[in-house]
């Protein structure tokens, strides 16, 4: 992987980048549409390519591990084949999915034993195995085995939970170093920085994953339920130790207003359940504020969904039809939505890039913040 730092904005430190890897280019700053089991719910890759277009998505080591089970990836030549998909993709290590299993799952020194959620079946994560897993799905970028901890976090917890994710780190990098690539391509490691909303624990991790010397590094253990101005302060701390020649990604973040605010303090990726997950309850995001497709209000709105006209369903559909779908409970609605927010999400870093480049993104960012705080 290469990673060229075009520009960082002189008002901020909103970067634009080019990550490059053996499936092509990512523009940065980027929004990795989420693909859990190989899919991006409600989107089939026709639509996902050819209209929201993202540079990479993402699949998840824990449930890519569960179903299909990583024997079958490999049987098809890896996840790309599996699904069809001809550009980057990201894997998280399961991390995550480990700490929303809180009531099935036992955690130690050597790894995580867990429930599947699917049929009750025990399991054992340990940094080896995840790593071997990953080489398995072989997405082109894959992440280091840690433990996010919750919201929240007790400082003493989150003192060790840290430090065991270091040292799970360096069984994780010296693991990959014994392990071949599998599918002809490279596949390039992040490690995870964590510490809770603790600020001395986030500068000793973001030292510690600094000094990894990896390609590029995760920030973990934000957007899990505290305030945003708390997530903002941890980001600050870390992307001011981070390399800065270096991709920088922030996991599982979060609202549009989120996305940029992170963005001004030097963050390059995102990902989040948002844009899918709420689309499919009838939420939309816009430039101008966010729209519950249920409500009565659009029942006889026959203008087109967003004005803007970013994807080509905003055009094709008017509010009044997409309101009935919801009303109706037919998927095609979901589907619809799903469409917009994820080229919404598109949308937003992309224009984010463009203003960084021409140099006035914190005016720009300053009052897209407002515009999008709004209930339509």
């Amino acid at each position: 992987m290469k990673f060229d730092l075009k520009l960082t904005d002189p008002k901020s430190k909103a970067r634009a980048g080019v990550i490059t890897t053996d499936h092509g280019e990512i523009e940065t700053p980027i929004f990795m549409p989420v693909g859990t089991v190989g899919t991006v719910k409600g989107v089939h890759q026709t639509e996902l390519k050819n209209e929201i277009n993202p540079d990479i998505i993402l699949g998840n080591t824990y449930h890519l591990f569960l179903r299909p089970k990583t024997s079958i990836l490999e049987q098809a030549g890896g996840l790309h084949k599996f699904m069809n998909w001809d550009r980057n993709i990201l894997t998280d290590s399961g991390g995550y999915q480990v700490y929303s299993l809180s009531s099935n799952r036992k955690i130690n020194e050597e790894g995580v034993k867990f429930k599947s959620h699917i049929d009750g079946s025990t399991h054992f994560f340990t940094p080896e195995n995840v790593m071997e897993i990953q080489r398995q799905i072989g997405a082109d970028i894959i992440m280091a085995f840690d433990e996010c901890t919750p919201y929240p976090c007790d400082y003493n917890y989150a003192k060790r939970s840290m430090h065991m994710t270091h040292r799970w780190l360096d069984r994780c990098i010296n693991h990959l170093e014994k392990l071949p690539f599998k599918y002809g391509y490279e596949q390039t490691f992040f490690p995870i920085v964590q510490g809770s909303t603790y600020k001395d624990l986030r500068k000793q991790s973001a030292e510690y994953i600094a000094n990894s010397g990896a390609q590029g590094n995760a920030i973990g253990g934000l957007s899990v339920g505290e305030p945003a101005e708390e997530m903002y302060a941890m980001t600050e701390i870390v992307t001011a130790i981070l390399p800065e020649d270096k991709p920088r990604y922030l996991m599982g973040v979060g609202t549009p207003i989120n996305i940029l605010e992170n963005i001004a303090l030097g963050i390059d990726m995102f990902d989040c359940v948002m844009p899918t997950r709420n689309a499919r309850n009838g939420m939309l995001f816009t430039a101008h504020g966010t729209m519950n497709m249920k409500n009565k209000k659009w029942e006889n709105d026959f203008s087109q969904i967003d004005e803007m006209g970013i994807t080509f369903v905003d055009t094709l559909y008017s509010k009044a039809y997409l309101r009935h779908l919801f009303a109706a409970n037919e998927m095609l609605g979901k589907q619809i939505a799903t469409i917009h927010n994820l080229g919404f999400y598109l949308w937003l870093t992309r224009e984010a890039r463009k203003h960084i480049l021409a140099g006035d993104f914190r005016e720009w960012k300053d009052k897209m913040v407002i515009q999008m705080d709004k209930r339509l």
